[in-house]
Parts: C-alpha cells; structure tokens; sequence
C-alpha cells in the first residue's frame, strides 16, 4: 500500500519514524512519502518537504507567515492527488493537517490523525469537525482516552511512543551508558533545551545561558537541533561558556544531573529520563496575550498536564527572568527533598504511561483497518 504520512515539527518527525518501521514490518510492499525531516527519510520516507520549512510558533508568527504556511498546504494537496496513497496520516501539527484531513475527506482519501490537538485546552469545537473528518484518532496522553469519551468521540490510546524511543536509545547504549556511569567527567551536567523552532531559541537561549555565568561548577551542554546550523547557536552562544551537541538529546539526558527545558514534548522526555527540571518559556507579547485568551488549561508542561498537578516549576513570560529562574534553578540541584519530590512525581508518570509498544501496536491497528 501507499501511505503519505505529514509531520510538521521534529518530534512529529521521530514519531512517525517509528510508525513508518513497523508499518513496514507489517506491508512489504509498503511506499511511504510526504512532509518531514530526516528521521522519516532514514526509514525510507520520500520526504517532499522538509519540517525546516514549516516550523512557525504563536499567533503572530503564523500570520507572519501565512503566505509560506499556505503555499505549503498547497503543495502538500497537491503532491496527494499525484501520489493517489491509500491512507493520509497526520502526525500532530494540528492547524496544518487538520486543514489537509478536511480537503482529504473531500476526496474519498482516508486519514488518521496521530497525535492529538491540544482540545482539552482550546478550540474544543474541532472536536466535532475532527469526528466527521477523521478515519481515527491517535492519542498518546492518558488523559485524553476519557476526555474524548465524554465527548462521544472514540479514540485509540495504546500508550506514549516516547516509551518505544527510550527503551531502543537505552538498548543500544547500555555499554556506554555502563563506561560514562564508571568515567563521570569532574562536572555534573546540566542540560539547556531551548525548544525547536527558531524564534523560541532566539528567545529562551540567552536566558538559559546567564545559568552558564553563574553557577561554573556546572557544565552547561546546549541540546541542538539539526534543522539548525552550529552557527545559528554560535551567534547566540558567543563566549559563553557552553557546548551545543547535535542529534545527541537522550545521550545528553541520559548524563545530565538536571534540565532548563521550553516547553514541549522536551518535558516529558526529561521526565523519563529522571532528570529534575525547570520549564521556561517566552513567546511573542501579543501571542500569549491571545493565548490567554482562549487557552483554558492550568498548565503547559506535560508532566503537570499528566498529573494534573504542579509537579515541576513553570515560569512564564514575565515569570521567566533571571532571578525567578536562578531560584528555581538551585532548587533542582541543590535542594535534595525538591529533587526526591520530583522523581517520586516521575515514577507516577511512568506507572500512568505503562510499557512500550505504542508505535507496533497503532501501526499494526492501521493496516488491520486497511487491508482488504
């Protein structure tokens, strides 16, 4: 079969990755193509556009944008009707591909939608568009099976694909995770995770690197993303005393005694991996402003959103300063009952996710659906 899989950012990326791999355990006459990064093209994705190219954030920006994020979609209808796949899966990214499932639905083209949009936070009127419009939905929250639920809306929860990505990192680096645990370099490392997008680095870097400054006995490691260049983050970095290592984030979480984490996906991930942490994040005035507005949720990050409680410490915009976050940061690294809190929190989340499997178990649930 054909499948035209579209993800937007870099975690869609990795996740649909790893749907691509057991899709193709299962179809071995499977072609897989659409819109995504490297990691898709690794498991034999044709790749028509890359995320670099479609990574916006907040309000403003897209509006900035709209030419490009609309020359995109279409593109992307376009590129569909030559493809003729079987199936369209949207892997979140939720203003694109949303748009893509409803001119898909058009076009007797089914879609299944991977990842949820953030409804139980906004918008819950796409709720009833995505019922009509949607083959299946995908979700990876424990929350959201219930939430839906309530909605008359029956969605698929098997579980986190985080849980499928560390497990393999931890498989084929138990050797050199044994050798770092026996040769711990004299610094305990801090890893800074800036976000993804390019106006959140520019916005969420210089503040995280003023750590760097302050607290030497650190060594302070940047998490850096390949849809940049080292010299994007070395005209943030300038002489500040911090690396910035590529394709490297578990190896980095797997070292590092604690996170400055934007948030995202990136807050789970540290989760997982144990690390205490301190979620910052700064956008655009008028974004958050809007954002207030209609988002009706008590938290950002995904570890207070999954325990629906504050677990790790938010600051945001005029929260996130230099004061607030060197407080905050002392208390992940020096306050022992803190960090014993923390990680009692993390071992709730990880009974709340269950095992791995997530990634085996939608995919073999979407060609079920399709196979003759």
């Amino acid at each position: 079969m054909k499948y035209y899989l579209i993800a937007g950012e870099l975690s869609g990326d990795l996740h649909a990755a790893y749907l691509i791999r057991e899709l193709g355990k299962l179809d071995k006459d499977a072609v897989f193509r659409g819109f995504g990064g490297d990691k898709m093209a690794e498991e034999g994705c044709e790749i028509r556009k890359h995320i670099r190219e479609m990574a916006f954030m907040g309000f403003v920006e897209v509006i900035a944008n709209l030419k490009s994020v609309l020359g995109n979609i279409k593109v992307c209808k376009e590129d569909i009707l030559a493809f003729a796949p079987d199936v369209v899966i949207t892997i979140d990214y939720p203003g694109f591909n949303l748009r893509i499932a409803e001119w898909a639905k058009k076009h007797n083209i089914k879609v299944f939608h991977y990842i949820s949009p953030t409804v139980w936070a906004w918008k819950k009127g796409r709720i009833k568009s995505m019922k009509r419009i949607l083959s299946g939905l995908y979700v990876i929250l424990p929350f959201e099976k219930p939430f839906y639920a309530a909605h008359n809306f029956d969605v698929k929860y098997f579980g986190s694909p985080l849980l499928d990505e560390i497990s393999d990192f931890r498989a084929a680096n138990a050797d050199k995770a044994a050798a770092e645990a026996d040769n711990k370099e004299s610094k305990p490392m801090i890893v800074l995770m800036p976000g993804s997008r390019s106006q959140e680095i520019r916005k969420m870097l210089p503040l995280q690197l003023d750590l760097a400054a302050k607290y030497p006995q650190f060594r302070f490691v940047i998490a850096g993303v390949n849809t940049h260049t080292e010299a994007f983050y070395k005209n943030i970095i300038r002489d500040a005393d911090v690396d910035v290592r590529f394709n490297s984030t578990y190896c980095l979480l797997n070292q590092a005694q604690a996170a400055v984490v934007t948030s995202g996906t990136a807050t789970l991930e540290a989760a997982l991996f144990g690390l205490p942490q301190v979620v910052c994040y700064k956008a655009n005035a008028l974004s958050i402003f809007i954002g207030r507005l209609v988002v009706k949720v008590k938290y950002i990050s995904l570890v207070n959103l999954i325990l629906n409680r504050l677990s790790v410490t938010e600051l945001i915009q005029g929260d996130c300063n230099k004061r607030n976050l060197e407080r905050e940061f002392e208390r992940i690294v020096f306050d022992k009952e803190n960090i014993k809190r923390i990680k009692a929190d993390y071992a709730e989340i990880n009974a709340l996710l269950g095992s791995a499997g997530a990634s085996s178990a939608i995919a073999e649930d979407i060609f079920k659906t399709l196979k003759p």
